[in-house]
């Protein structure tokens, strides 16, 4: 199997990603949030509020799961609800300045980490590293 060939290239990426991420969640122990909730919380900082059927898809649980998640972090002042402007029936959840101070508080932990690894490689490496980030982010982006 060459290092081109396509299925060695997704096992190293899906292996290097896996430890990658292990290696910076660390991190997110400062917190005091469990996986989970990190997650859902990253989804409304970054996307933006949504509905509670969105948000149980992009985190590929059940609303039933989603919903107790996104209770736990209403108690903790880290998301609100509000009545949907589109469909007064229905609600979105929004991250409160108190959710995006933690999680980009959290976010420069992680960062911090991945800068000290990467203050390691060389010149060269840092370069071909941001190309290969670039290709990764592009891959992600696709249905």
């Amino acid at each position: 199997m060459s290092k081109a060939d396509a299925l060695h290239v997704a096992d190293r990426l899906h292996s290097a990603a896996i430890r990658l991420l292990r290696a910076v969640r660390v991190a997110d122990e400062e917190t005091g949030l469990s996986a989970p909730k990190l997650s859902a919380l990253s989804v409304l900082v970054f996307g933006g509020a949504q509905s509670l059927s969105s948000l149980a898809k992009a985190e590929q649980v059940t609303a039933a799961t989603m919903s107790k998640l996104v209770a736990d972090l209403e108690a903790e002042g880290l998301v609100s609800k509000r009545t949907d402007h589109a469909d007064r029936r229905g609600l979105r959840i929004e991250v409160t300045a108190a959710g995006r101070a933690l999680m980009m508080e959290g976010r420069k932990r992680r960062l911090a980490l991945l800068h000290k690894r990467v203050g390691k490689l060389s010149a060269s490496e840092r370069a071909r590293l941001g190309d290969a980030a670039e290709l990764m982010l592009r891959l992600a982006s696709e249905p």
